[in-house]
This record gives structure tokens, C-alpha cells and sequence, in this order.
């Protein structure tokens, strides 16, 4: 059997289900996934296994109409990242139906899609009536002409296997690019901050999840098998310090031990997690921040 090997972008609107399908077909959690919009901001990379074919997904930030710096990189990583790739699956929430964001998106296509070959996959179906799913699909193909059409629930796994088989047969012929036991193409130290980003998202609300972001600042493989990690939660205003540290510290201390829980799954041996909230006003500005979320800080103008 021919081995293949090539990349998938996810693109869509915020919180169209990118990530839940991205873990989804991977098998296990390589993108962190809320209820919240614009949760990932850089270009993650998971691996599946298809048979002979290995398909990279790159699980891109949610496209909209970006406002601030940082808004500007992540709808350029998410750009960025389709023109990369050997197919694009644009994603579309079922109830949402042909929103403005969509619209935007399908006028995008023929200026730089030329060379892409671009698949719908409509999420969430489980979430609408069989006659608006077939109204839906009619109206986006006729639009776009999209390579194939897929409805699918990412969160409930339907449909999920026949897009993984039908993807997996149109990467290109080639030898594997990964490890066979390799998931994700993240430094760990990013999908440490990441786990901790997800709980903080979580547990807090309103624009603060936003305007925060956690880097791992040291990682030690200790003599036990054990590894402490020390991160620091940067926030822009020190009323956000204190919401992030909590009464007496029970915030941090919740969001700490569920990062730290999830770690020792991931990483499968035991973890000491220590975290610090510091009040960083213009982190959202700063080239070196950009880099260590996995943005480009020059992608976002001036």
C-alpha cells in the first residue's frame, strides 16, 4: 500500500469547532477547546493515522474582522497556515448557518485559493432538522464550488471517520513526515501553557481570558521521572491580577491543579506545576510574547 503524508488546515469563525474535531481525529487532546470564542491563537499541528496515510491537521485561529495587533496575527497564522496546506476544510456551524463571517471567508477564496483544494464540513448537525443541513449545503456550494461536502458532529464522533478516510486518500503519495507515535508538533513547553491557558479560559470570564497569556519559563526533568514546570501568567491590568489569583489564592490554586491533573495524563509520570500572575500592561505588543504563543509578531503591521 502507497504511504501517504500531507497537511489539512482547519479554517472557519470562531468557535465553529476546529479544535474538538482536530482532537477529535487525532484521538486524543492536542488544542485546547471552551466555550469561548478565538480560544486558539496559533497554528497547532496534530497527527492522525489513516491506514498507509499520515494527515497533519493544522488547527488554525478563528478568522474575524481583527481590531488590535494580536487580532491581526491570529487571522494571519489561520491564512498562513491554508496556503500551507495540501487540502483546507472550511468549517461551518450547522445552526449558525451563512453568517457575515462565512460571506467574508468565500470572498477570501478566489484571490488566494487557486491552487487550494477546499472541502465544507458542516459541524454540529445534530443541533438542526435534516431539511435546513440540505438547504445549507445547497446554498454554500452554490457560492463556492468546494471539492466535497460533510456534515458531521465533531463533538459526538458522527461523521467523523468517512471525512478522516476521504481526506487521507487525497494527500499526496509520499513517506511519513512524523514518528508513528508522534500526536502533535508542539514544543511542550507551549502545550504546558496552553493546558493552563484552557483552565484559566475556563473558570474565568467576560473580556479578561482575552488579554492574558501563560508562558513556561523553566521545565525540569527531575532524578524521580518527575518535572516541575514554573509559568507565569501575564495580565494587562493589576484588577485582572487579582481576579486571576482569587480569594486567598483559590483561583490560581483550582486552575493550577487542574492544569497540573491533565499534565500528568499527558505526560504521564508526575508533575509539580507552580504558577506567578504578573501585570504586564502591554504584552500584546511585545515581539517576544508573539513569539512564544506561536504567532509572528511582523505578520501583524505596524
Amino acid at each position: 500500500m502507497t504511504s501517504r503524508a500531507g497537511f489539512v488546515a482547519l479554517i472557519g469563525e470562531p468557535n465553529a469547532g476546529k479544535s474538538t474535531l482536530l482532537n477529535a481525529m487525532v484521538g486524543t487532546k492536542v488544542s485546547i477547546v471552551t466555550h469561548k470564542v478565538q480560544t486558539t491563537r496559533a497554528r497547532i499541528r496534530g497527527i492522525a493515522l489513516e491506514g498507509a496515510s499520515q494527515i497533519i491537521f493544522v488547527d488554525t485561529p478563528g478568522l474575524f474582522v481583527p481590531r488590535r495587533r494580536l487580532d491581526r496575527a491570529m487571522v494571519a497564522a489561520a491564512w498562513s497556515g491554508a496556503a500551507d496546506s495540501d487540502l483546507v476544510l472550511l468549517m461551518v456551524e450547522a445552526h449558525r448557518g451563512v453568517t457575515d463571517g462565512i460571506l467574508r471567508i468565500l470572498d477570501e477564496f478566489p484571490s488566494c485559493a487557486s491552487d487550494w483544494q477546499i472541502a465544507l464540513v458542516i459541524n454540529k448537525i445534530d443541533q438542526v432538522r435534516a431539511e435546513a443541513l440540505l438547504g445549507l449545503t445547497k446554498e454554500l456550494n452554490e457560492r463556492f464550488p468546494f471539492t466535497r461536502s460533510f456534515m458531521i458532529s465533531a463533538t459526538k464522533g458522527s461523521g467523523v471517520d468517512g471525512l478522516r478516510e476521504w481526506l487521507a486518500a487525497q494527500l499526496p503519495p509520499g513517506p511519513w513526515l512524523y514518528p508513528e507515535e508522534q500526536v502533535a508538533d508542539l514544543p511542550m513547553r507551549m502545550l504546558a501553557a496552553e493546558t493552563t491557558r484552557e483552565k484559566l479560559t475556563l473558570r474565568l470570564h467576560q473580556e479578561l481570558p482575552y488579554q492574558l497569556t501563560v508562558e513556561t519559563e523553566n521545565w525540569e526533568d527531575r532524578e524521580d521521572g518527575s518535572a516541575r514546570i514554573d509559568q507565569v501568567v501575564y495580565v494587562t491590568r493589576e484588577g485582572h491580577k487579582g481576579i486571576v489569583v482569587g480569594k486567598k489564592g483559590e483561583t490560581a490554586k483550582s486552575v493550577g491543579k487542574a492544569a497540573r491533573l491533565e499534565l500528568e495524563e499527558i505526560l504521564g509520570r508526575r508533575v509539580h506545576l507552580f504558577l506567578r500572575v504578573k501585570v504586564r500592561p502591554g504584552w500584546m505588543t511585545e515581539a517576544e510574547r508573539f513569539a512564544a504563543i506561536g504567532l509572528d509578531w511582523s505578520d501583524a503591521g505596524s
